[in-house]
């Protein structure tokens, strides 16, 4: 792989047309297959019709859609015109897509045909044009006439990627062309790929984790992706893993945590035995290395890259996959830097680190605790973000004074220059005594639990509470043994189901306060029937939780 020079997506994308022509680039699983000189064609058509709509460079265009092979064609063709464009992720609500659009000044909408119902009457009403992104027919065109395009250079505007979490103000990241493809050489020094490579990519394409690192690294090396037409729930992810049996996968925590819990944990805690064998280090390692070899085999049997990002990984899962020789790694990045800063190949994993800093970044730690080694991460890469659209406030409390960008995230580096994630700057909770609390650190002890699922751990009146999702399969089933061994009547059911899980909140609550330190302890556990409000990256909403009464459920609004 090249050294890193500043490039733009046009010349990765005629590079790759032209070297891997007849090779496959993108298919549905079960689905059309195109060539990357299929592609080629395709992005050529679209262009055409974007500028046959007066569309002229620097113009913006969302690309609202599914994955799909046609979403890479969409992307492909607008960035390479030395147009904008602005990838938006579809569990916005219909609102919030209207704003996002309105925000982002877009003249054409590129849709997929059940995302394009959400948008209301006026917001498409203004686009020059609209073309679906099933067949990319144009469905729509109020503006006739010739529009220009151009060679776009490095520095030149590429992407706008509207962040999760929008309700009000929307704030749009840009990104240039070389934000971008400087990804490419940070990928490739970390885990080379090559044309034998195929990737199932079950992931958001509007998300920049899955379009950097699961789209456009393999497109630029000539490797083939293939999409899921449905969500990748267990009935639909594992027949696409038998029939891929894809080499690479980005995915995000939330998969391979239900995962681990629904196929490994419910079978290592269904009785004493397992319960007493997996406490023996050797035994445990031992039973891992056999469930490993199972896993691998579900994947497809060729994984040799399972890439993990896009939130923190519950301990326990991680320390599963390592003992199991499953071939995954961790990266750390954010939107803002297109995203990778940090990772590590399989060869490279330290349990609960992000991996080293990649080749072309520089993190240093700012307003570092002594007594932890803790710090702000702040970082200076050639990926780092233009700014915020239409933002300058924002855009320029994201950068220090000396020009390197706040990740917001504490994070510290062992001996040996390994990456560790310790939470969110805005999360952190100040002690009675000053002491520094860290509430990702208790949900990581939480959410080891066989009966928790997710977690949140909120200050109230001055105390920890755990505000928690409970697995209520495991939950369940316990309780129906319990039932039968104490001989619970039905007409006693309701009465006896309540004095029994406050006997697990309290088991729950000693469960924690044993593990964690003095001041971390938690003084109460508060059920979350519904689950957590989260973002469309399956983020928790975190601040919908925060000094709230007890009890109280998020208002519609604030989902």
């Amino acid at each position: 792989m090249e050294k890193n020079t500043k490039t733009t997506l046009y010349e990765v994308f005629h590079r790759s047309i032209k070297n891997f022509a007849e090779r496959i680039a993108f298919s549905m699983f079960d689905g059309e297959s195109l060539t990357f000189a299929e592609v080629g064609r395709r992005v050529a058509q679209v262009q055409e019709n974007l500028k046959s709509a007066g569309l002229k460079a620097g113009d913006k265009v969302v690309l609202l859609s599914s994955n799909m092979p046609n979403w890479g064609v969409c992307y492909f063709a607008v960035t390479t015109a030395g147009l904008v464009a602005v990838p938006i992720l579809s569990d916005f609500t219909g609102e919030e897509l209207d704003m996002i659009i309105e925000h982002s000044e877009a003249k054409a909408l590129l849709c997929s045909d059940k995302l394009f119902t959400k948008l209301s009457k006026t917001t498409v009403e203004k686009m020059n044009i609209v073309i679906r992104t099933k067949n990319l027919r144009v469905t729509a065109q109020r503006v006739k006439e010739e529009g220009s395009f151009v060679v776009p250079q490095p520095d030149d505007l590429a992407v706008i990627l509207y962040t999760s979490g929008t309700t009000s103000s929307p704030k749009g990241v840009m990104l240039s062309q070389n934000n971008i493809c400087a990804q490419i050489p940070m990928y490739y020094g970390l885990f080379p790929i090559d044309e034998n490579d195929v990737f199932l990519s079950v992931l958001p394409l509007a998300h920049t984790y899955e379009c950097s690192v699961g789209m456009i690294y393999p497109f630029s090396m000539g490797s083939s992706v293939v999409y899921l037409d449905r969500p990748p729930t267990a009935s639909a992810l594992m027949p696409a893993l038998r029939g891929v049996k894809p080499t690479v996968m980005m995915i995000v925590p939330l998969i391979i945590e239900k995962i681990y819990r629904s196929q490994v944990k419910a079978k290592f805690t269904s009785n004493v035995f397992w319960r007493t064998a997996c406490k023996v280090g050797f035994l445990r390692r031992y039973f891992h290395r056999v469930a490993g070899k199972k896993l691998m085999k579900a994947f497809g049997g060729r994984i040799r890259f399972l890439g993990i990002g896009g939130a923190k990984l519950d301990n326990e899962a991680e320390k599963f996959l390592l003992e199991a020789k499953f071939p995954y790694a961790i990266g750390y990045g954010l939107t803002e830097t297109a995203p990778l800063l940090a990772g590590a190949a399989p060869s490279m994993v330290r349990l609960g680190s992000t991996g080293i800093v990649c080749s072309t970044v520089t993190i240093r730690l700012d307003n570092i605790n002594p007594e932890t080694g803790q710090g702000e991460i702040v970082a200076q890469t050639p990926s780092a973000m233009i700014g915020y659209y239409k933002n300058p406030e924002a855009t320029a409390a994201a950068f220090t004074e000396d020009g390197w960008f706040r990740t917001g995230d504490l994070g510290c580096f062992d001996q040996d220059d390994r990456l560790y994630i310790r939470g969110r700057l805005k999360n952190m909770i100040v002690g009675p005594s000053g002491e520094n609390i860290y509430p990702e650190d208790i949900e990581t002890v939480l959410n080891s639990h066989v009966f928790v699922t997710e977690s949140v751990v909120t200050e109230q009146d001055g105390h920890l509470v755990a505000l928690v999702h409970f697995d209520t399969d495991a939950l369940e089933a316990k309780f129906d043994e319990w039932k039968e061994e104490f001989d619970i009547k039905r007409s006693e059911w309701e009465r006896e189901w309540d004095k029994w899980m406050d006997e697990k909140k309290k088991e729950i609550l000693d469960f924690v306060n044993s593990k964690v330190n003095k001041f971390s302890r938690i003084s109460e556990v508060v059920e979350e029937k519904e689950g957590f409000v989260k973002t469309p990256t399956q983020k928790i909403k975190r601040a919908l939780y925060y000094n709230r009464k007890k009890g109280e459920q998020p208002t519609t609004e604030q989902k």
